[in-house]
């Protein structure tokens, strides 16, 4: 399987630069095994409802998460990432 080229909306990244080192290193450890397997069990990657169907999420720890659209096959978008916060439109 070929890896998934990511592209990231500039939302994504002002709210990245906005987390703490910690959660920067969390968030790169979660993208390079997202772009091997998206659908990694440790992931925990689950399509949107409601006013965001059509996104999906996936978790980077407890309390943070990245939600995304496939662009196409091996292509996705970055949109948010934060707490349970970016849910909210």
């Amino acid at each position: 399987m070929t890896h998934l080229q990511v592209e990231y909306s500039s939302r994504f990244v002002k709210q990245l630069k906005k987390l703490t080192p910690q959660k920067q290193k969390q968030a790169i450890q979660a993208e390079k095994l997202f772009k091997k397997d998206p659908f990694s069990q440790t992931l925990k990657a689950h399509k949107l409802r409601g006013r965001l169907e059509g996104l999906w999420a996936f978790s980077i720890n407890e309390k943070e998460r990245i939600i995304f659209e496939f662009l196409g096959k091996e292509k996705v978008l970055f949109y948010k990432i934060g707490s349970h916060d970016i849910y909210k439109v």
